[in-house]
C-alpha cells in the first residue's frame, strides 16, 4: 500500500496487475486475508483509535474556526460507541457471504458440443475518493478483496492519521496472505486525484464518497465511469390514515438516529387532514429531540395552535431552498400537503413534490393502506423507497450485504446500497469444439442454433 505521492501512472498499473492477480485467487485465499486484516485491525486498535484522536483534535480546531462543519467531526470519529466493533464485524460479514465472482447467471445450448453461459467477474481496479470517514479504508479493502478487485483509495486530509495508520496495518495483513499488497492502495497527496482521474485505460470505476462537491468534480473531471450519489435528500410523507404512533417511531429514528448521515431524513411531507392529530405529536417527539422544524406557513400555523408556547417558539418558517437542502444536522424542512379531491390526488402531489426535489437516495411513507403505499413506491424515483420503516435502513449491512462500498443513486449498473454485488460485473463464456459461425446458415448445408435454456449448475 502506497503512502507516498508516487506517479497516478504507476499507482494506477500496479493495482491494474495486482487485479489480474487477485482475479484468479480462490474464494478460500481471499477469505484468508479478510481473517488476517480482520486480525490486524483488532489487535492495533487502541494504535488507531490514537490517531484517530489526533484527527478529532485538529478537526475540532478547525470547527471552531468555522473551517469545518460538525457532521464532518460526527463521520470522522471512531470512538463512537460502536462504531470500531462495526467496523470489524463487517470485514467478518463480507467474508462469510457466498463468492460474488464465478456465479453462472445463465446457460444455453447453442448448438450440440457449444455452450453459452454469462459468470460474474470482478470490475478491476476501482478508485474511491472520500471525505472524513476512516473507516472506509477497511470496508472497502474487505469488499475488494472478496469481489477480486483492486482498490486505490484517496482520503481527505481531516483524517489524513487515521487513514495512514489504518492503512498500514491493512498493508502489513495482505502482505502476509496471497491477496498481492497492490490490490489495496492508497494516496494522500491532493494533487494525485486529478492525474488518477485521467487514467480511463487503468482504472475501470470511480466511487467517490463526500460531499456534493466532491461528487460533482469527480463526474466533471473524468472519463471513467462514476458511481456514487451527490445528496442524500431523503423525504418521508405522512399520509392521512397514518398510525400516530408508527408515525412517530419511524420519522423520530430517520430524522435522529444519526443526522449526520446520508440515509437521514431532510423533508417531510404531511397531509393537510392530519395536521391538527398525528403531526403535533410526530412534531413534539422532534422537538423533544432538538430537532429544529422549519415549516411552510399552514404547518407551523397548526402547531402554534396546537402546542404550548415554549414549544412553538423554536419553529421557523421555510424558504423553498430548504426542500433542497441536505442538513446533516437536526434540521428537517416541512411542508403541507393538501387533501385535493381524493387521497389518490394526495399521494400524487407527494410523489411529484419528491420527484421534483428528491436526490433519488431514499424516501418513505406512512400510511395503512397497502394500495396508497404500493402508488408511492411504485411513483418514487429513488434508490430506496420505504413503507412504515425509517430511511436509516438504507444501509448495506442493514441490507445483508456484509458492509457497503456506497449508495449509488445510479440507474444502471448497480443502485442503492453497494455490496458485493455491485462490485462485480459478468462476461460471457462459450466453449465449443472447432465449432464456426460460418457453419450457421439458411442455405444449403447450414446448420441451425438450437437456444436451449440450461440448468445453471451443471
Amino acid at each position: 500500500m502506497s503512502l507516498t505521492g508516487s506517479a497516478a501512472i504507476d499507482v494506477a498499473r500496479s493495482a491494474s496487475l495486482a487485479s489480474r492477480r487477485l482475479a484468479t485467487l480462490s474464494n478460500a485465499a481471499r477469505n484468508e486475508a479478510l481473517t488476517a486484516l480482520h486480525r490486524a485491525l483488532d489487535v492495533n486498535r487502541e494504535v488507531i483509535l490514537a490517531a484517530n484522536a489526533r484527527d478529532l483534535e485538529a478537526a475540532n480546531r478547525a470547527a471552531d474556526n468555522g473551517d469545518l462543519s460538525h457532521s464532518v467531526i460526527k463521520r470522522l470519529d471512531l470512538s463512537r460507541p460502536g462504531k470500531y466493533d462495526d467496523m470489524l464485524e463487517g470485514i467478518l460479514s463480507v467474508r462469510d457471504l457466498e463468492d460474488p465472482v464465478g456465479k453462472v447467471t445463465l446457460r444455453t445450448l447453442l448448438d450440440d458440443g457449444l455452450t453459452l453461459e454469462r459468470v460474474s467477474c470482478p470490475i478491476g481496479v476501482l478508485l474511491i475518493i472520500f471525505e472524513a470517514r476512516p473507516e472506509v479504508i477497511a470496508n472497502i479493502a474487505a469488499l475488494a478483496i472478496k469481489s477480486g478487485n483492486a482498490a486505490i483509495l484517496k482520503g481527505g486530509k481531516e483524517s489524513i492519521e487515521s487513514f495512514e495508520t489504518i492503512a498500514k496495518v491493512v498493508s502489513e495483513a495482505v502482505a502476509g496472505s496471497q491477496v498481492p499488497v497492490a490490490s489495496v492502495q492508497l494516496v494522500k497527496t491532493r494533487d494525485a486525484v486529478s492525474s488518477l482521474l485521467a487514467q480511463d485505460s487503468l482504472i475501470d470505476l470511480v466511487i467517490p464518497r463526500g460531499s456534493n462537491e466532491l461528487v460533482r468534480f469527480v463526474k466533471d473531471n473524468t472519463k471513467i465511469p462514476v458511481l456514487g450519489h451527490a445528496d442524500g435528500l431523503c423525504s418521508a410523507y405522512i399520509h392521512s390514515d397514518a398510525n400516530t404512533e408508527t408515525a412517530m417511531k419511524v420519522i423520530v429514528d430517520s430524522k435522529t438516529d444519526y443526522p449526520a448521515a446520508c440515509n437521514s431524513l431532510e423533508t417531510l411531507l404531511v397531509h393537510e387532514d392530519i395536521l391538527e392529530s398525528v403531526f403535533p405529536v410526530v412534531a413534539t417527539a422532534l422537538l423533544d429531540k432538538g430537532v429544529s422544524l422549519r415549516c411552510d406557513a399552514t404547518s407551523k400555523a397548526a402547531l402554534t395552535k396546537a402546542l404550548p408556547a415554549e414549544k412553538t417558539a423554536h419553529l421557523q418558517l421555510a424558504t423553498e431552498s430548504d426542500y433542497d437542502t441536505e442538513f446533516l444536522d437536526l434540521v428537517l424542512a416541512v411542508k403541507t400537503v393538501p387533501s385535493a379531491n381524493s387521497s389518490i390526488a394526495a399521494v400524487e402531489a407527494a410523489i411529484a413534490h419528491i420527484n421534483s426535489h428528491s436526490s433519488k437516495h431514499t424516501d418513505i411513507i406512512l400510511t395503512e393502506s397497502q394500495e396508497v403505499a404500493n402508488m408511492f413506491m411504485s411513483g418514487i424515483d429513488s434508490a430506496g423507497v420505504f413503507w412504515n420503516a425509517s430511511s436509516r435502513f438504507a444501509d448495506g449491512m442493514r441490507f445483508g450485504f456484509g458492509t457497503e462500498v456506497g449508495i449509488s443513486t445510479n440507474k444502471i449498473h448497480s443502485r442503492g446500497p453497494v455490496g458485493l454485488e455491485g462490485l462485480t460485473i459478468y462476461k460471457y463464456l462459450i466453449r465449443g469444439n472447432g465449432h464456426r459461425a460460418a457453419d450457421y446458415h439458411d442455405g444449403a448445408g447450414g446448420r441451425k442454433y438450437l437456444h436451449t435454456n440450461l440448468p445453471l449448475s451443471q
